[in-house]
């Protein structure tokens, strides 16, 4: 997915501000120019995502740039894409392979039965509550 990001560039005293229009309240900034502030607007649009999707909310489709570029807040921006592996928004099953020690495998199997879950539900559990 391709989100537009509006920068508003900074200076030698005011670090370089990135509003994502499509996600409401994702920003990021940086203090080191444009192409951080491009990187650190992927991860807050990441994070943002992520916790949309734990809390069942709806993640909204990306705007066009010139349909935002109209708005009058965001006169005088630099408008740049950030873009998202569209796998982050799936909820498809994929089986993997790992390997652990069998006493690592025995413990997790006991934390998995005394909450309930089977092997795959507490390491996802785990992974989201991280």
């Amino acid at each position: 997915m391709k989100y537009p990001i509006a920068i508003e560039p900074g200076n030698d005293t005011t670090a370089w501000g990135v509003i994502v229009p499509d996600l409401p309240g994702c920003f990021s900034a940086s203090d080191s120019g444009i192409d951080e502030a491009i990187d650190n607007a992927k991860e807050a649009i990441e994070l943002w995502i992520e916790t949309a999707l734990d809390n069942n909310q709806d993640v909204p489709r990306p705007s066009s740039i010139n349909t935002l570029q109209k708005r009058k807040e965001f006169k005088g921006m630099i408008w740049a894409i950030a873009e998202i592996d569209p796998a982050l928004l799936s909820n498809e099953i994929e089986r993997v392979n790992i390997s652990l020690p069998k006493r690592v495998l025995a413990r997790l199997d006991a934390k998995a039965k005394s909450a309930g879950e089977n092997r795959s539900g507490f390491i996802a559990q785990m992974a989201i509550s991280a």
